[in-house]
């Protein structure tokens, strides 16, 4: 999911790792890729998605054999970094929990791309570069 206001977006960053991401996962059985999309981002970060407010991006060739469904919430005002909470947990080597994000920014996208992993830049660059870039925004970010 791309939270953004045009100039900033937000993103998380893995625990114990270098990269950052945004907030993504896999879809449940069943589960409409809107929903899941909604879903991962509140298990990441806390925030809540109201009913209608995400755009759907289209299904990105991201990884080999792993495709990836993205959505676009156009926020007016970007959530605050500090507020930020991931509820959704790994079992790391040493056998205790770690949540996926550990650390969130809000950054402008020129300091966000060199963050993430060059699958995910050029995913992002082919949606910022797609008509209509950034929408106007539907609602704002709720907690």
């Amino acid at each position: 999911m791309v939270v953004t206001d045009g100039a900033l977006v937000l993103l998380g960053r893995f625990a114990r790792r270098e990269l950052w991401d945004i907030p993504k996962g896999v879809a449940e059985p069943g589960e409409a890729f809107a929903d899941a999309a909604a879903r991962e981002l509140e298990e990441e970060t806390g925030l809540q998605a109201p009913p209608g407010a995400l755009r759907d991006l289209g299904v990105h060739r991201y990884l080999r054999g792993k495709d990836l469904a993205l959505f676009l919430w156009r926020v007016d005002a970007m959530p605050a970094a500090e507020g930020l909470r991931c509820t959704s947990v790994f079992r790391a080597a040493d056998g205790s929990w770690l949540p996926e994000f550990d650390r969130f920014a809000v950054l402008p996208w020129a300091e966000a791309l060199p963050r993430v992993g060059r699958n995910l830049q050029r995913v992002l660059g082919e949606v910022r570069t797609g008509p209509g870039w950034p929408f106007p925004p539907l609602a704002g970010p709720r907690a």
